[in-house]
């Protein structure tokens, strides 16, 4: 606390980002990053890349990554926003559309950047408490609201809804605009990128962070009707200009081409993630069905604290939160299967555990 800082200031609590340790030796499944390298196109890109253009500033509209986004969904430019990662279009997004006379709605258990972004812009926010099985109820949501917002696959549950009950919501909630925050889908689950076209209160955002391996670019975006979009580019015009580098629109084009490094990619993930969910149900986890790059598991006998401390000390990093409700569960991220088999020798040798198999 600073004499210095605002009264907003010293009320704020931050969003407490995934460890990133130092030590080399650590394996790391703790943050949802792609445990396999960017496309080969994209590392192309910037090896290649005219290192003399760095001189000048990126084009502030981005609008070869623009184009490249709405050829890759079949849109039009003007229906696609990019950012400094999908955390800053979100945060451009509440800034520009949440700040209404009624309260925002979203998931009493989701993303912790939500509630964050809601106190920093003094806007006011209700949560909805999660189904007992981390399942979103979309029903849950009929009331006036400033807008709703929800990641799906949800974060840290992993559970995803059906395309079929988003627009279900769409077709109830047609007078504020409802934000479907997708870092994971394309881990298994239905994007709404196609409801854009028929609804104009549906705003979609990605990343490049997970499933293009991307994550140290900082390259997030968002799709929806182009007055939306317009919206947001005031926005951030407002606030920065140049949101991104060359070389993180130059490999974010070339990555976002390269479809059947994706495709192989992300199948691989999902392969490997359900081993480990079966690995894991061997040892007496319980798992919520994932369609994301981690797992959301808990153990029958041994509580979630302990088993993050044990597996820290034999220097493997997963996640855990303290929050009531999902105290007791660990989120881990999905690595490659070397990495994965490491995770379950290590969890065999702590001794409350016995494998099933």
């Amino acid at each position: 606390m600073s004499k210095y800082w605002s009264e907003a200031v010293n009320g704020l609590t931050p969003y407490v980002p995934g460890e990133q340790p130092k030590d080399t030796g650590i394996t790391k499944l703790n943050t949802n990053e792609n445990p396999y390298p960017p496309s080969p196109a994209a590392e192309a890109a910037i090896r290649d890349f005219p290192l003399d253009r760095l001189r000048l500033y990126s084009d502030p509209d981005c609008a070869e990554l623009k184009q490249a986004l709405a050829d890759h969904f079949s849109l039009e430019k003007k229906n696609v926003f990019v950012g400094n990662g999908s955390d800053e279009v979100l945060a451009l997004t509440f800034m520009a559309f949440f700040r209404q006379e009624h309260p925002l709605l979203l998931p009493e258990t989701t993303y912790s950047f939500y509630d964050v972004y809601c106190n920093l812009y003094d806007i006011e926010y209700k949560q909805i408490p999660l189904c007992d099985d981390f399942s979103i109820d979309l029903n849950d949501y009929a009331e006036p609201n400033a807008g709703i917002i929800f990641a799906n696959p949800n974060a840290p549950t992993g559970r995803a809804l059906a395309l079929s009950e988003i627009e279900a919501l769409l077709q109830r909630n047609t007078e504020s605009l409802v934000v479907v925050d997708e870092a994971y889908v394309d881990f298994g689950a239905t994007s709404a990128v196609e409801l854009i076209n028929r609804y104009d209160n549906v705003l979609v955002i990605q990343t490049f962070s997970k499933s293009r391996s991307l994550a140290g670019m900082r390259v997030g975006y968002a799709v929806g009707h182009e007055d939306l979009i317009a919206g947001l580019e005031r926005v951030k015009n407002s606030f920065n200009s140049y949101p991104l580098d060359m070389l993180a629109i130059a490999s974010s084009v070339a990555a976002i081409k390269d479809d059947a490094y994706f495709r192989e990619t992300t199948q691989k993930i999902i392969d490997t993630r359900e081993w480990t969910e079966k690995a894991l149900a061997e040892l007496g986890f319980v798992t919520v069905p994932s369609k994301t790059n981690f797992l959301f598991t808990s153990h029958r006998y041994v509580e979630a604290a302990e088993l993050m401390g044990f597996l820290r000390a034999n220097k493997v990093l997963v996640r855990h939160f303290s929050k009531p409700g999902i105290d007791n569960h660990l989120r881990i991220t999905i690595g490659t299967p070397e990495e994965m088999q490491l995770l379950v020798d290590t969890l065999k040798r702590h001794p409350d555990i016995i494998s099933m198999g």
